[in-house]
């Protein structure tokens, strides 16, 4: 039987396979300083609740215990059991190493699809599909070519460039070479969430010949000029609801993201207790449901463990502002062919009709569960959603 490892004969290149192997050295130094890390005394801020004024003593002092007992080692075996792949891509004067995670099919007509993570995601956030895809199907069955990558200053891919500006538009670049250098010069599907929402924008609006089509389930936009006035179901309303309660309360830390990365990365990557309490806020929060505590673990550790807290938080400051290059507002980036999965809890769960002004929507599905981390939380669902989009556009 075929394995999910082997590289498409039309490949122009063989990527390294990769195994991750974080030292016992830097697993030993995460739970010192834990183990050391001053928990703040109870104030009134600190027992309300996340929603209300951020994570509460009591979570941070559980899931400090927690983490202090956390076993990586399974962790990293579980990412070890699917094929990981190095590859290094010329970007002007620039060569990255990008990771990614890929279940190769042996199947001639296998259509290639890459999922794009967000902050303060990792690639991981796809693992839950990736094993649906691998528990359904064999190499020899399997009918996509699947690549989850991570972004440039992520987990394992190389940091971004030190001396000159780098946004998301060159992490665009980067990511359709790769899709290229593996062989899919006719076409592939790239589906996003958060910051890989407007990476997969950008892809689909810079090379609409080769990237088929785009499912997002992320459109973070202003009302447009159009909408103002329209009439919305209840469902919209409450999805506006969140969207100005986010803006209003939950937004200080992409604020602090694009203004001053630098100060905010040194706070971040003193503590792994500090690391913690700033992004499991966001997995406390930002959910439908409570997520294992397991798996915000595994994102903290990730983060702590490979050091790249802040080198990710170069998009924030590269590109924020709603209508910026890539931003779904932008009137420039209008996608030619584009699906969209609307999940309730979403942090900008915006009306259909927004969503139409950003392209030439031709899927759209609402679910009744789900939030920002549909992969995570709702990986069947999200799966099903971008399937189907996926045999739609690719029969056009």
């Amino acid at each position: 039987m075929a394995s999910f490892d082997r590289i498409p004969a039309q490949a122009k290149v063989q990527p390294t396979q990769f195994t991750v192997a974080i030292p016992d050295e830097k697993l030993d130094e995460m739970r010192q300083l834990l183990k050391l890390a001053k928990v703040a005394p109870e104030t009134f801020e600190a027992s309300q609740g996340p929603e209300t004024y951020g994570v509460t003593r009591e979570w941070l002092l559980n899931a400090k215990s927690e983490l202090e007992k956390y076993d990586w080692k399974q962790t990293e075996q579980h990412i070890n059991s699917f094929p990981n792949f190095k590859h290094s891509i010329k970007h002007g004067s620039d060569t990255l190493d990008i990771h990614f995670a890929a279940l190769f099919s042996q199947k001639a007509d296998a259509i290639p699809v890459t999922f794009l993570h967000g902050w303060p995601g990792s690639f991981m956030e796809f693992l839950p599909i990736l094993d649906k895809l691998r528990t359904k199907y064999t190499a020899d069955t399997l009918p996509y070519h699947v690549i989850v990558p991570s972004h440039p200053g992520y987990a394992f891919s190389s940091t971004v460039p030190l001396e000159r500006e780098y946004g998301i538009t060159h992490t665009a670049d980067i990511f359709h070479q790769l899709m290229l250098d593996l062989g899919f010069a006719n076409g592939y599907v790239v589906q996003g969430g958060d910051i890989g929402s407007r990476v997969a924008r950008i892809m689909g609006k810079r090379y609409p010949d080769i990237v088929k089509g785009v499912h997002l389930n992320f459109c973070f936009m202003l009302e447009p000029e159009q909408c103002k006035g329209m009439e919305l179901n209840q469902r919209e309303q409450d999805g506006l609801v969140r969207w100005n309660a986010f803006r209003e309360r939950g937004s200080a830390y992409a604020f602090e993201h694009s203004s001053r990365p630098s100060t905010i990365g040194f706070v971040l990557q003193a503590s792994p207790l500090s690391l913690l309490a700033w992004v499991g806020e966001k997995f406390l929060t930002w959910v439908d449901k409570p997520l294992p505590l397991s798996t915000i673990l595994d994102d903290i550790a990730l983060y702590w463990l490979t050091e790249t807290i802040a080198k990710s938080l170069y998009a924030y400051r590269t590109d924020y502002a709603f209508k910026q290059i890539g931003g779904h507002g932008n009137p420039d980036y209008k996608l030619p062919n584009f699906g969209y999965s609307s999940f309730p809890k979403e942090l900008a769960n915006i009306p259909k009709a927004w969503v139409e002004t950003s392209g030439n929507l031709t899927f759209y599905k609402e679910h009744d569960q789900g939030g920002h981390f549909a992969a995570l939380e709702q990986p069947e669902l999200l799966l099903q959603d971008f399937t189907e989009y996926v045999h739609q556009v690719w029969e056009l």
